[in-house]
């Protein structure tokens, strides 16, 4: 983890550096940084084939993970120049698919819910819920280590208009209290950053998702809406589908893992749409632990 100085530094850069020097710097990166984070890289290359239902040739490999890279220091860069982007530049390249059913359950004072892959560039999209239509936006994160930089990044969230809430156990009270307020909660949520969540096929393989985004909206009545942000012509568009069935059905545990299986597969087609967009660097399966030579954590070692 890079250290607080230098998440400053890239903040500063971006803001004052002309844009042909982010589309510069980007590109290097991504011809660079694979060759650096060799196990990133193993993972983003195993990603890719799961997305595409093929192996991947060592050129097409090579292209395509590079692809990603980029698009993961764009994600940072873009991130860091929004507190200097105008509301206005940001309306003018921003696009939404399904937004309403976002604006219809904010007018009801119930919240959605917007379940998010670690895909494209998600900021920039909460940046315009809280700037153009004005909507409250919460945010449930990761804590990061070390602590300095973790609170670096709450700030720079908080200055983007959202509020904030540490992955933990005070998350889903929280998470209650702001849909509650009517509040826009996302969510990403194709990691099992926790290790209780629930199993799933994803992408042809068994892993955990976590439960949280099934339950909440199960819960409170929320609707759960699986969303997506890419890059699209030198803009950015969204895409809302339509909320998932969060009906009652049977036991909460039952519901929980219906809800989750059918957000994995609206994860697989929202990843599909751009799969070289998913900035998802980590193992993921258990399957990756055991390619990158690493053990495999308990809660996928049964499934």
């Amino acid at each position: 983890m890079a250290s607080v100085r230098a998440y400053r530094a890239g903040s500063l850069l971006a803001r004052h550096a002309p844009l042909f020097v982010h589309n510069a710097a980007t590109r290097v990166a991504g011809a660079v940084a694979p060759s650096w984070c060799r196990s990133e890289r193993a993972v983003v290359a195993r990603n890719l084939e799961r997305v595409l239902q093929r192996s991947l040739s060592a050129t097409e490999e090579r292209q395509r993970v590079a692809k990603t890279f980029e698009w993961y220091a764009r994600y940072f860069a873009e991130s860091f120049r929004l507190p200097s982007i105008t509301a206005a530049q940001i309306d003018r390249e921003f696009s939404c698919e399904g937004f309403e059913e976002v604006a219809a359950a904010v007018q009801r004072g119930q919240g959605p819910i917007l379940a998010l892959p670690h895909l494209g560039t998600w900021e920039w999209a909460a940046w315009w819920l809280a700037l153009v239509p004005k909507f409250k936006v919460t945010a449930v994160v990761e804590p990061l280590e070390p602590p300095e930089v973790f609170e670096w990044f709450v700030g720079f969230r908080e200055s983007l208009g959202m509020n904030i809430v540490p992955l933990g156990a005070d998350a889903g009270k929280a998470s209650v209290r702001a849909l509650g307020q009517g509040d826009v909660l996302c969510l990403l949520t194709d990691r099992d950053l926790a290790g209780n969540g629930v199993v799933v096929e994803f992408f042809g393989e068994k892993t955990t998702l976590p439960a949280g985004p099934a339950t909440l909206a199960l819960r409170t009545g929320s609707p759960l809406i699986p969303t997506a942000v890419y890059w699209r012509n030198n803009a950015r568009h969204a895409i809302c589908m339509p909320p998932l069935n969060t009906t009652r059905s049977a036991k909460l545990r039952q519901d929980v893992t219906r809800v989750t299986q059918d957000l994995a597969k609206s994860f697989e087609h929202l990843i599909g749409q751009d799969p070289e967009q998913w900035h998802m660097l980590s193992p993921n399966w258990p399957s990756d632990y055991r390619a990158l030579g690493r053990a495999v954590p308990q809660h996928l070692r049964d499934i």
